[in-house]
């Protein structure tokens, strides 16, 4: 190949590369706020800085928020594009789902019903002694698992508009 077809090939990779990367942007809203992600009349907030779950909910407190909970499928699908769009990669991830208070008894840190769930094959199981705390992207699946709260991960915020 000559010089000029190898350019017009480079060129043409990049265009769509980066068509295909524009795709997969997340929907930033004023009105929610710098960086905040604006669905269903919420505000997401990915935090990539790794922390225990309280002090991820303390955080998200501070930004008028809570961790995130979650109450359909669209929901969190868009929780796992925020994910991914920040940390370029489906991390696993705090959201806001405890059963700290009662085993087996899982409710959302902003007090909202829990009528939607995508737990893993056999989760919430508490393997390895009190697993009380909720996060997403587990395995393959990029389901739900239940963990140590004193696990560092990062989070999701999530607030009303």
């Amino acid at each position: 190949m000559n010089m000029l077809t190898v350019c017009a090939l480079v060129c043409t990779i990049v265009a769509l590369a980066g068509s295909a990367a524009q795709a997969h942007l997340v929907k930033r809203s004023l009105r929610c706020g710098g960086g905040w992600l604006e669905f269903n009349r919420h505000c997401f907030y990915y935090i990539a800085k790794p922390m225990p779950w309280a002090r991820a909910e303390k955080n998200c407190i501070s930004l008028g928020g809570h961790l995130a909970s979650v109450h359909n499928f669209s929901e969190y699908h868009e929780i796992q594009r925020l994910i991914l769009s920040g940390s370029h990669e489906y991390k696993e991830t705090w959201i806001g789902g405890t059963d700290a208070q009662e085993d087996s008894y899982w409710f959302w840190s902003d007090g909202s019903t829990f009528p939607y769930t995508d737990w893993c094959p056999g989760e919430p199981n508490n393997h390895k002694g009190p697993q009380q705390c909720l996060k997403v992207n587990h395995g393959a699946g990029k389901c739900w698992d239940d963990v140590g709260c004193h696990i560092k991960r990062p989070s999701v915020c999530a607030k009303n508009m």
